[in-house]
């Protein structure tokens, strides 16, 4: 059996190449109210791959080979980026608590917004 390590460790390389990315790392913006938002992601990747050959002189000099390889993705959200006008800010998703804590900011970013609107309101009406 004929071992490729390059081959192998090429498709490796190519799958670093395609996966390691700012788009993988910032996911796609979406807009709350007048806040933008960037959803940003922890992504760990790990690869391994290893094989021999032998042969085995009691059972008649039989031969064998084997290789093998495995790799593995690991993704997980740690908060956003929001920005309103020339203000940004990073909304963190608490290890103990995950997207939820994000998610309980969402009606304060809400009712920041909704305070602004009716302040610009009376300042118009004055």
């Amino acid at each position: 059996m004929e071992l490729h390590f390059d081959e192998l460790l090429g498709k490796i390389t190519d799958f670093i190449k395609t996966e390691a990315k700012t788009e993988t790392i910032m996911g796609e913006q979406f807009e709350l109210g007048e806040f933008k938002c960037v959803p940003v992601i922890k992504v760990g990747m790990g690869f391994g791959s290893g094989g021999g050959e032998g042969t085995q002189p009691k059972k008649g000099q039989s031969q064998g080979g084997g290789a093998g390889a495995g790799a593995g993705v690991g993704i997980e959200p740690i908060g956003f980026l929001v920005s309103r006008a020339d203000e940004i800010s990073f909304l963190a998703a608490g290890k103990t608590q995950g997207l939820a804590s994000v998610f309980e900011k969402v009606p304060d970013l809400i009712e920041k917004l909704a305070k602004n609107r009716s302040k610009t309101r009376e300042e118009e009406m004055a």
